[in-house]
């Protein structure tokens, strides 16, 4: 097991990704607020991303 440190990152579409901490975010994407292991990571994406479609989906369903 490696001691990586990884970030949740998310875009503008609420779209979750793990980067690794030590690199630079990319554009379109800013951090979550998360920081750990890659399984913490894992976890904590579990626990906030339950809704898998993108944002604009998920508006345009609610307005249907």
């Amino acid at each position: 097991m490696t001691d990586a440190r990884w970030t949740v990152l998310v875009n503008d579409e609420e779209q979750h990704a793990l980067h690794p901490a030590a690199l630079p975010v990319p554009d379109g994407w800013r951090p979550a607020g998360f920081t750990g292991t890659e399984d913490a990571c894992e976890s904590w994406v579990d626990a906030h991303w339950s809704d898998l479609r993108p944002l604009s989906l998920r508006q345009e369903a609610a307005r249907t």
